[in-house]
């Protein structure tokens, strides 16, 4: 079994000072005027964002809210992947690997992890208890890059190698959004016999045969739509992610817009105001994670992988992921969900959930909704009888 070593978020003086330094010499006077969101990461927000950066946000406030979870590192695949184990209550909790996406990290599991580890402590009951797994992907923060680019199913690889072989789980759930989707229905196509079910808040896969009725076809239409003006920054990070890379790498101002426009843009806003979902303190906390660790550059590698590991098809004869499947549909989704029947032909689903509200960044838009439905699902695995983990299991 690879060694565990105990790791801490410890990010230098210097770096930190680099930061502030670049984004108070930002060259705000050469920026044209804006017209609000419409041409992309509005003018005025972005200069309250950075002027908060610059003299209120408190990064060692944030560092050590990250470091009162136990953080880890392991050796998997030739690299070193980093983690949060948080041991769940009772005697038998339910390992659960968490898995987020881009422009996404560990942060926005902040909310979610001790709620799903000790359900006692916040009204629920300790038979929901998890054993919760969130790594950082390859390439991602705290995690090594991998000697070249990654998609979703090399990802799945390595992380249900962490899951079984360094840390011992014989059974586990997966659970994601974005990217974390992607990987964990690679989690439950690939490695059914040790990733027993699956519980994903995105649709992110495609049946190869397309829409098949009506419903589906309207959906699909739609959908192409809706996706227009998404799909710029997709194709830059899926073919030429480096040369983004040489901008991002050295502005940090132009890596939060460009983050801080996908959280806008992708969620479920009141007022379409950013602030009624996401603090400052929020925002800069994930954009500080990609900047201090200097990890943009390759977290957008994953784009480029999933091109090359041939994009959103599980499987070219339409076999799909026969596990258990949960499904989360929250109705402001960047990827609106396709009608049940479609989702059925792609994946096992026995839970489907349609909530009021929320977006695609659910554990932390509404970490109480998801928190709450991946109970749920657990729930209903064990009153299937399937003795999915027993306590030698895991």
């Amino acid at each position: 079994m690879a060694s565990i070593e105990p790791f801490q978020v410890d990010i230098s003086k210097d770096v930190i000072d680099n930061v502030l330094k670049k984004v108070v010499a930002f060259p705000w006077e050469l920026m044209a005027d804006d017209d609000g969101w419409k041409y992309g990461t509005n003018l005025a927000y972005m200069r309250e964002l950075c002027r908060y950066w610059v003299e209120e946000f408190d990064w060692r406030v944030q560092e050590q809210k990250l470091n009162n979870f136990s953080h880890y590192r392991s050796y998997v695949d030739g690299i070193n992947i980093h983690f949060i184990l948080e041991k769940g209550s009772g005697e038998n909790p339910t390992p659960l690997l968490i898995s987020h996406g881009w422009p996404g990290s560990i942060v926005e599991f902040l909310n979610i992890i001790q709620p799903l580890a000790h359900p006692e402590r916040f009204g629920g009951n300790i038979e929901d208890a998890f054993d919760v797994i969130a790594p950082s992907l390859p390439g991602f923060a705290f995690s090594d890059p991998p000697p070249r680019p990654y998609g979703p199913r090399k990802i799945a690889e390595s992380f249900n190698k962490l899951m079984t072989e360094n840390l011992g789980y014989k059974k586990y759930i997966a659970q994601g959004g974005d990217w974390g989707g992607a990987i964990c229905s690679w989690l439950g196509f690939d490695y059914p016999s040790s990733c027993k079910a699956i519980h994903l808040n995105i649709m992110t896969m495609r049946h190869p045969e397309g829409p098949s009725s009506p419903e589906e076809e309207k959906w699909a239409s739609s959908f192409e739509s809706d996706q227009e003006l998404e799909n710029g920054y997709r194709t830059q990070q899926a073919t030429k992610p480096q040369t983004l890379a040489y901008a991002m790498m050295d502005s940090p101002v132009g890596t939060a817009a460009w983050i801080t426009e996908k959280y806008k843009s992708w969620s479920d806003l009141k007022d379409d105001d950013i602030e009624s979902v996401y603090s400052k303190d929020t925002l800069l906390t994930n954009i500080m994670v990609y900047i201090t660790t200097g990890t943009f550059n390759t977290a957008s590698w994953i784009y480029y992988g999933r091109r090359k590991e041939g994009g959103r098809i599980l499987s070219p004869s339409g076999r799909r992921v026969a596990i258990p499947t949960g499904c989360a549909v929250f109705p402001k989704e960047l990827l609106a969900w396709p009608p049940q029947s479609y989702v059925n032909r792609v994946y096992n689903v026995t839970h489907w959930t349609e909530f009021p509200r929320g977006g695609h960044f659910a554990a932390m838009e509404q970490p109480e909704m998801l928190v709450d439905d991946i109970r749920k699902f657990c729930r209903s695995l064990r009153q299937r009888g399937a003795g999915y983990f027993s306590k030698e299991d895991s």
